[in-house]
């Protein structure tokens, strides 16, 4: 169970004088949920195939399931899921007829039927490919990275124009795969995702990892957190800041509407003993409190920049 089902070790790729990944390294476990995160051009599709074998690293090792992926790319996609974003079918076969086709590659597959039912396309099992709305393309893709059973799968953007309900669905069908011990490698670019149903996070930014952890390490790490607070009366914000400046703190108080403050810097129960006992210095009342610390998507803008890519 602590052996890696995912490995990539300072793993460099290049194409000329072009260099998409540059030495890149993380690892997945057994039934667990890795998000690869990054903006256009970062690294994660080449990254992701290289893992599935379509691609051979310049440098560095990446190991799937045991194999090398490299070298072994038939034995790696005979135990692993994929999920293509362009969908993968042929475009006049009908839905019923593809999933008995890629059952049929398999030694032992979900049902077809039960897949079908599964992921709400029994209304569309006669429907050719072609005729299928976007999220109903994006749910076949689904059944087809799941029909053999896979030990690891790569989900690529899962839910793109996919509505609520279908989305939610997707989301309880990878919670179960979790539970089940299948591994799921997943990109996408909606942060509420990743958020949901990562258990650890990698960010890629210029084909390197910028940035890894758990959701809950990289939303409250080192990054600013700030506290709001209401008050029954107005403070004199002069007088604590000049408390702020004898006691060293790093945090800056200011009103963002009348007898509503919020404090910035590095959140700790000493800031926020200081904050209740400022206001008690000026016997006002403190109403409400609360500590906050930036959401996934804030933390991907601070490392990745906010500007557009190509």
């Amino acid at each position: 169970m602590n052996v890696p089902v995912l490995s990539v070790d300072n793993v460099k790729k290049t194409f000329g004088a072009v260099t998409a990944v540059d030495g890149a390294s993380f690892s997945a476990k057994q039934g667990t949920v890795l998000a690869l995160l990054g903006p256009n051009g970062a690294g994660k599709t080449t990254t992701i195939e290289m893992c599935e074998g379509f691609t051979r690293p310049t440098s560095g090792t990446i190991t799937v399931l045991g194999e090398n992926p490299a070298t072994h790319p038939q034995r790696v996609r005979d135990r692993i899921g994929i999920m293509l974003q362009g969908g993968g079918s042929y475009s006049g076969v009908k839905v019923r007829e593809m999933l008995n086709l890629s059952a049929s590659y398999n030694a032992n597959p979900h049902d077809p039927q039960w897949l079908m039912e599964l992921l709400g396309l029994e209304g569309v099992a006669n429907t050719t490919y072609r005729r299928l709305s976007g999220g109903q393309k994006q749910r076949l893709s689904l059944a087809l990275a799941l029909i053999g059973r896979p030990e690891l799968v790569f989900l690529d953007e899962p839910t793109a124009g996919m509505d609520a309900q279908s989305r939610n669905a997707v989301w309880d069908i990878v919670s179960a795969l979790k539970r089940d011990g299948t591994t799921i490698v997943l990109t996408t670019h909606l942060m509420d995702e990743a958020e949901s149903l990562a258990d650890n996070i990698v960010i890629m930014d210029h084909g390197k990892v910028v940035a890894e952890g758990t959701p809950t390490d990289l939303t409250s790490g080192s990054f600013e957190a700030q506290v709001s607070f209401g008050t029954a009366q107005p403070l004199d914000l002069d007088a604590i800041e000049r408390n702020a400046v004898q006691l060293q703190l790093e945090a800056t108080i200011s009103q963002v509407r009348p007898l509503r403050y919020v404090v910035r810097g590095t959140v700790s129960p000493e800031l926020v003993a200081w904050i209740v006992q400022e206001a008690l210095k000026q016997s006002v009342l403190i109403r409400d409190m609360q500590v906050s610390h930036m959401n996934l998507e804030e933390v991907f803008l601070t490392i990745t920049g906010k500007e557009l890519r190509s």
